[in-house]
């Protein structure tokens, strides 16, 4: 794996920054989650395949491969839906405290999927951060829906953070991406039956769109999904899938700081909520201390072996 340099960082941090902003746009635009969800994947997906048809990049990648992606599609989806969903029954805040959670679900699932070996500060951390979540549902209870959904859209996010870092060994981010994003429309498209019988508002569809929704879904598409989550994608060869989680961590802060901004008393929350998402946070800013702490360690452990 390459080592990340600055610009990666400051990359991934801009690409953290227009995920704060996407629980934002989904409580701008009036159409509801999966509705929201079905013209982001579609749109995304189209213009990338416009982009690898430019650049010449092959689509045929074999028919096991293109399953395979569009397989993690399927999560995106569920992901996207809960997430937009969390905003739109409690608070752009409550949405991004509880995605927090995705290095809880990675510090426990990674190892499971990669027999990478498990590490201690990483459990600490994934654990401390399920103690400012508590925090935050005793103090918001009311919002114990919000926090489900969100939780639950973690728990998909980490899952595909992780088969994601071991397919951009070996395939383009732009073709991933974009057999992932068909794969969701694909997944949203088969789920719209269901959702129109059994969940939505008086069992109709809301796929019509005003001026401004045209706007706030372009931008969700072209530059919070085409651009950042390719370059995410491209991103998790040079960072580990824990370091990518644990660092969207950060995406609460960015998004609660907008939306505060944005809807001003709207996203107001009690102390409580404050107190559990600067644990969070807190747990954010130790991990690559201690990870620097353990490198040194470890390495001056081997300088001292006998050769």
């Amino acid at each position: 794996m390459e080592a990340p340099r600055f610009k990666d960082f400051f990359e991934l941090h801009f690409i953290i920054l227009l995920w704060g902003f996407t629980a934002i746009l989904g409580k701008l635009i009036s159409i509801p989650a999966v509705e929201l969800v079905f013209y982001r994947t579609l749109f995304t997906a189209l213009a990338l395949a416009v982009l690898i048809k430019y650049r010449k990049q092959p689509f045929n990648i074999g028919r096991a491969e293109i399953i395979k992606i569009a397989s993690v599609g399927f999560l995106i989806a569920g992901h996207w839906i809960l997430f937009f969903a969390s905003a739109r029954v409690s608070s752009v805040s409550i949405c991004l405290a509880g995605l927090s959670t995705a290095s809880l679900w990675t510090s426990i699932l990674e190892p499971i999927f990669t027999n990478k070996k498990i590490k201690p500060h990483e459990v600490a951390l994934a654990v401390l951060i399920m103690v400012g979540l508590y925090i935050i549902f005793r103090f918001e209870f009311d919002h114990a829906l919000g926090i489900f959904m969100a939780v639950a859209s973690a728990f998909l996010a980490s899952c595909f953070t992780i088969i994601n870092s071991g397919l951009t060994k070996r395939l383009p981010a732009t073709t991933i991406t974009c057999y992932e994003m068909a794969g969701a429309w694909l997944a949203t498209t088969l789920f719209l039956p269901f959702y129109q019988l059994w969940l939505s508002e008086n069992g109709e569809l809301q796929l019509g769109v005003n001026t401004s929704d045209v706007l706030w879904i372009g931008i969700l598409t072209i530059v919070c999904t085409f651009y950042a989550y390719t370059a995410a994608v491209r991103l998790m060869q040079k960072f580990s899938a824990y370091t990518m989680n644990l660092t969207v961590n950060l995406e609460p802060v960015y998004g609660i700081l907008l939306a505060f901004f944005i809807f001003k008393e709207g996203e107001r929350m009690s102390a409580g909520f404050y107190y559990g998402a600067a644990i969070i946070l807190f747990s954010v800013f130790l991990h690559p201390i201690l990870e620097a702490l353990i490198n040194r360690r470890q390495r001056k452990l081997k300088s001292a072996l006998p050769n």
